[in-house]
């Protein structure tokens, strides 16, 4: 193992890493470094309260294919789904992944 030359550095170094929560943000960047549901979420934050059939539609997608990854972000918090009669509308609920959103570029309208 190699000496720390500066005590105080290296006590600071290791201190940034118990004030972030390194294994949720890398399941977070994880979950958004896939094009599929990152697209998802654009989507979502655009138009809340979308059904799945209409969201396919939009992404140029399965109704399968959308569904499935709905799932992941659901069991994630991310999405939440409401159920009236047989139509099932999702929104995004994740407040950090909603700025994360507005960083890269998306917006309301």
């Amino acid at each position: 193992m190699v000496q720390p030359g500066d005590l105080s550095q290296v006590k600071r170094a290791a201190a940034a890493l118990q004030d972030v929560d390194t294994a949720g943000w890398t399941l977070r960047f994880d979950l958004l470094s896939d094009p599929n549901r990152l697209e998802i979420l654009l989507c979502l934050h655009r138009a809340p309260g979308i059904c799945v059939g209409d969201l396919a539609a939009a992404l140029g997608r399965s109704e399968n294919a959308v569904s499935q990854a709905l799932r992941v972000l659901r069991q994630q918090g991310w999405v939440s789904s409401t159920r009236v009669g047989r139509t099932v509308s999702y929104r995004l609920e994740d407040r950090i992944v909603h700025d994360l959103l507005h960083w890269i570029g998306a917006r309301h309208d």
